[in-house]
């Protein structure tokens, strides 16, 4: 395939959240693939350095309800300190940057190998930059990459063919305290005599909450999966963390199992850090899905109170960021 010029990414001001880009210029690309290395860098950005709105609302709002000079209210109130200085000086948010996990929904013909290259390039140039901590380290010999590039675990990049023109790529930056903290839960539970039904559901995780007490770095969003096998079920409860805060789910009984979650789960006394208080989470997103007779498992993903998540979507030539 014939060669073309350099591409060229032209940056506008951050504040229009914009970036137009040229087609990429590489030899084996499809004509429509572009050049997305500065604009994915920019997306990692972002998601480290600047906290969601939808998020930012929330700690807000739970700050309200904890007692004035309370150690919840403090926990709250550094929190909000921290976000603040963090998207001044586009530092990190959190010193552990986590493990960034991309979901790529891409046009038919795109390249999924050219647009995994890019994304590699881009985490290794924001590790380089100090939007990312170095954090891949080999399993066996305990070595660390210095780039956040590893195996096909890091960085995690999960692709979708879909219709239309338009690539959306959609990050989370999922940190090892949340992690460790996260759950699996085969169903029928003797121990907390929880059957396979949405009363089951209910107990495994609010027990999972209770166990995490405040190592998770309350408060935290639960992306919940029922149903699936063990693979796809912890795949969905982290694609469920996408979910803006305070949306609804559509299917009615999902909506008042994460409302009931939300209010009991606040209940439980743990509070901010673990300090106590009346927000354990900020909000509870739950899917569904099938499953084989068999089983019937619960996997349950636990996000900090730095939910860092952020889109990217190219379309017709313009990078725009959400």
């Amino acid at each position: 395939m014939r060669k073309r010029a350099s591409s060229l990414i032209v940056r506008l001001p951050k504040e229009k959240n914009v970036i137009a880009v040229e087609p990429l210029v590489t030899e084996g690309v499809g004509e429509d693939m572009q050049d997305l290395r500065d604009a994915l860098v920019e997306l990692i950005r972002l998601t480290s350095t600047d906290l969601p709105a939808d998020v930012q609302r929330a700690l807000e709002e739970a700050g309200k309800t904890e007692a004035e000079g309370s150690a919840a209210r403090g926990a709250l109130d550094t929190i909000l300190q921290n976000v603040a200085l963090a998207r001044a000086n586009s530092t990190p948010i959190c010193q552990d940057t986590g493990t960034p996990i991309f979901y790529v929904q891409h046009p038919a013909g795109w390249s999924t190998r050219e647009i995994k290259s890019q994304i590699r390039t881009a985490v290794a140039s924001a590790t380089e930059q100090a939007y990312l901590r170095p954090n891949a380290v080999d399993a066996v010999t305990g070595t660390n990459s210095g780039n956040n590039l590893g195996d096909e675990a890091f960085p995690t990049i999960h692709f979708e063919e879909v219709e239309g023109e338009d690539l959306i790529v959609d990050l989370i930056l999922k940190g090892g305290g949340c992690e460790n903290v996260g759950a699996q839960y085969s169903l029928p539970d003797s121990r907390l005599g929880a059957g396979r039904d949405l009363e089951g559901v209910r107990r495994v995780v609010l027990d999972a909450v209770h166990r995490a007490q405040g190592k998770g770095c309350a408060p935290g969003v639960l992306g919940v999966a029922i149903g699936g096998d063990r693979g796809s079920s912890y795949y969905a409860s982290k694609e469920a963390l996408f979910r803006q805060l305070g949306d609804k789910n559509p299917d009615e009984k999902l909506a008042a199992l994460e409302k009931r979650l939300y209010q009991e789960a606040n209940q439980l006394g743990i509070g901010p850090m673990g300090f106590g208080g009346d927000t354990t989470v900020l909000d509870v997103k739950v899917r569904a899905m099938h499953r084989l007779p068999a089983s019937f498992f619960v996997s349950v993903s636990y996000m900090c109170w730095a939910d860092r998540r952020r889109r990217m979507t190219l379309h017709n030539g313009s990078i725009q960021y959400s």
